[in-house]
C-alpha cells in the first residue's frame, strides 16, 4: 500500500510532492476536570460530579456528572437541574496549560518530538517510536501505559496520515480499545462518513489569507453553511470541486476541504523542551522546625534564582509547595514587588510555614519552589543615574518585612462594602490585594463622599441622649424616639452642636435570621469634630471621625 501524496508549495514558486507524516495524536478527555485533580493546594475528587464552565456553558465534566446528564455544551442551569449536587468550577486555561506541562514532559522521556495541540492533546511523529517499540501500535501501548503509571487511565491514541485524521481517530475510540489506527492512504475512507462539525474549530488550521469573497471563512460558520446546502458529511464535501469550493469559500475553504479529503499536509513541529527551572529538596527524615526547612533551603534557592538568571530572565511571581511526611500539601503563589533573589525565597518558605501551620500537621517532607511568571531582566536593571526614590522605599520595607515577617509590613487598599471597616483592607507589602467585595459594584446606603479619615478597626461604643436624659432610639421606619443632645464616648460626654441623619443600610433584607438593619448619623460636637454615628437595634456605635 502506497501512502498518500500531498502537494505542498515552497520557495521560489516551485510545487513538490511530500509524503503525508504518520502521526500519534494522544487525547485526554476532558482534561480541564483533570487538571483539577493534578493543579492546586486542594486536588478535586474526581468521583464527585464535577462540570468546568466557560461563558455559562459547560466545556467539560467528569463521568459522575455525566451519568446524571451532564454533557458538554450544555447550559449551566440546565447541567444544575439534572445533577442539583454538581460541583461547578471556572474554567482556567493557565490551570489547564500548567497540569499538562508535566504530562508532556513525561511522554518526551518515551519519544521525543511532542507537539502541543492544545492543553489535553498532543501530537508526535510516529515513525521513530514505532521503529523503536516495534510498531504503531505498540508505540502507543507503551506511551498510554507510562502515562497510566503517572495516575493518568483512560488516555486515548490515534494513529493516521496527518494530525487532523489521527484527531479524529482518537475521538472515535472507546475505553476497551484506546488506541485507533487509521492504514496508510485511507484517510479518506476514514474520513467520509463523519459529520461536517468536525471541521467547526479547525479554522486555525490554516495559514492561507482570509478569504476576500464569499462565505465567512471560519470552521463554525462554514459548517452551517454546509448544513443548509444539504452536505452533512465529509465525504460530501471532499467530493466538491475544488474549483467550486475556492470561488464560494476562498482559500481558507479550500484548506478544509483538503482536510475533509484526507489530504493533510501539515509536519510535526515539536517543542523545544523549556529549561528545567524549578528546584526541589527532599528532606530525609522529615523536618519540623522551620527554620531548619529554610536553612535547606538556601543552596537550592540561590541555584533557582542561577538558572533563572541563566535564561537572561527573573521571578516575578514564585510558586512554593510543601509536602508533609503523610501526604499533607500546601501551594501558593507569592508576588514581589520587584523581582525575588535567593533571601527574599527562602523568606516565602518560610512565610509559608508558619501561615500554613494548621495545613501541615506532620513534618515536611518536600519542598519544590518554580517560577509562576517571569520577566525579561532587562525591565529590572537599574537606571544610569540611580535607581531613585521608590527603590530605595522597596529596599527599606523589604528589609523590615523580612526581618518581622510577611504581615509585618501592610500597605492600604480600598475594596467594597456598605461600612468603612469593609472597604479599608489591608495588604501584606508585595502581595495583590484580594478584597471579598468588589469596589465597583453598586453598595446602595454606602456612605458617598468626603469620607472621614479615621476609621475605627472596631466600632467603639457610645450613648446617644436627649437634653433631658432619655436614650435615643431609631424605629424600622426611621422615627427618632428624641432629638440627640449629647452622647458619651469613652467616659467623656460631648455635647451634640449639630446633626444630620438617619440614613438607613439595610443587608439582607431576604434573610429573617442574617438581616441587618441600622442608621448612620453625622454629628458635630462642640469643640467641632465630626462623628459618624451609627445606631443598629438601639444600640450605639462611633464607625469613624471626621479629622
Amino acid at each position: 500500500m502506497t501512502e498518500r501524496a500531498i502537494w505542498r508549495p515552497r520557495r521560489f514558486g516551485r510545487w513538490v510532492e511530500v509524503a503525508a507524516v504518520r502521526t500519534l495524536v494522544l487525547w485526554f478527555p476532558d482534561w480541564p476536570v483533570t487538571a483539577l485533580a493534578l493543579d492546586g493546594p486542594e486536588p478535586m475528587n474526581l468521583e464527585r460530579p464535577i462540570a468546568v464552565v466557560e461563558n455559562n456553558l459547560v466545556v467539560a465534566c467528569s463521568a459522575a456528572a455525566r451519568a446524571d446528564g451532564v454533557k458538554r455544551g450544555q447550559r449551566r442551569r440546565d447541567a444544575q437541574a439534572r445533577c442539583p449536587r454538581l460541583v461547578v468550577v471556572a474554567s482556567d486555561a493557565a490551570r489547564d496549560q500548567r497540569a499538562f506541562s508535566p504530562v508532556v514532559s513525561s511522554i518526551e522521556e518515551q519519544a521525543p518530538g511532542v507537539q502541543i495541540i492544545r492543553p489535553g492533546m498532543c501530537a508526535l511523529r510516529v515513525r521513530g517510536p514505532a521503529r523503536y517499540y516495534g510498531g504503531e501500535a505498540e508505540a502507543a501501548k507503551v506511551l498510554q501505559e507510562a502515562l497510566r503509571e503517572r495516575g493518568l487511565v483512560g488516555v486515548r491514541a490515534g494513529i493516521a496520515d496527518g494530525p487532523f485524521t489521527a484527531e479524529q481517530a482518537a475521538r472515535l475510540t472507546r475505553p476497551a480499545e484506546p488506541t485507533c489506527t487509521v492504514l496508510t492512504g485511507e484517510s479518506a475512507q476514514f474520513l467520509a462518513p463523519l459529520p461536517v462539525r468536525v471541521l467547526g474549530g479547525m479554522s486555525e488550521l490554516s495559514a492561507a489569507p482570509r478569504a476576500t469573497r464569499g462565505a465567512t471563512a471560519t470552521g463554525t460558520d462554514l459548517v452551517g453553511l454546509l448544513d443548509r446546502l444539504g452536505v452533512h458529511t465529509l465525504g460530501q464535501f471532499a467530493a466538491m470541486s475544488e474549483e467550486r469550493v475556492r470561488e464560494r469559500f476562498g482559500d481558507r475553504g479550500l484548506r478544509l476541504h483538503a482536510l475533509a479529503g484526507g489530504s493533510d499536509s501539515r509536519a510535526i513541529e515539536p517543542r523545544t523542551p523549556p529549561p528545567e527551572l524549578h528546584r526541589e529538596v527532599a528532606f530525609e527524615p522529615p523536618l519540623e522546625i522551620a527554620e531548619q526547612v529554610a536553612f535547606g533551603m538556601r543552596i537550592a534557592a540561590e541555584e533557582f534564582i542561577a538558572g533563572i538568571g541563566a535564561a537572561d530572565l527573573v521571578c516575578t511571581e514564585l510558586r512554593v509547595e510543601l509536602l508533609g511526611d503523610r501526604g499533607e500539601r500546601s501551594e501558593r503563589v507569592w508576588l514581589h514587588p520587584a523581582s525575588f533573589d535567593a533571601a527574599a525565597v527562602v523568606d516565602r518558605v518560610r512565610w509559608q510555614l508558619g501561615e500554613d501551620e494548621g495545613r501541615l500537621r506532620s513534618g515536611v517532607a518536600l519542598v519544590r519552589i518554580s517560577p509562576e511568571a517571569v520577566d525579561a531582566a532587562s525591565h529590572h536593571r537599574p537606571a544610569i543615574f540611580g535607581t531613585g526614590p521608590e527603590e530605595r522605599v522597596h529596599h527599606a520595607l523589604s528589609r523590615v518585612q523580612a526581618m518581622l515577617g510577611h504581615r509585618g509590613v501592610l500597605t492600604p487598599a480600598v475594596g467594597g462594602g456598605r461600612w468603612l471597616a469593609e472597604r479599608q483592607v489591608l495588604v501584606p507589602w508585595g502581595d495583590r490585594a484580594v478584597v471579598t467585595k468588589e469596589r465597583a459594584r453598586p453598595w446602595p446606603g454606602s456612605l458617598p463622599d468626603p469620607l472621614p479619615a479615621t476609621v475605627f478597626p472596631e466600632s467603639r461604643a457610645v450613648e446617644v441622649t436627649s437634653l433631658g436624659g432619655y436614650l435615643v432610639e431609631v424605629d424600622e421606619r426611621g422615627n427618632m424616639s428624641a432629638v440627640p443632645g449629647l452622647f458619651v464616648e469613652a467616659g467623656r460626654k460631648r455635647a451634640i452642636a449639630e446633626w444630620a441623619g438617619p440614613w438607613p443600610v439595610v443587608e439582607r433584607g431576604w434573610d429573617a435570621a442574617r438581616t441587618r438593619r441600622a442608621h448612620r448619623f453625622q454629628v458635630v460636637d462642640a469643640d467641632g469634630t465630626g462623628w459618624l454615628l451609627v445606631c443598629d437595634r438601639g444600640s450605639w456605635t462611633a464607625e469613624a471621625r471626621y479629622d
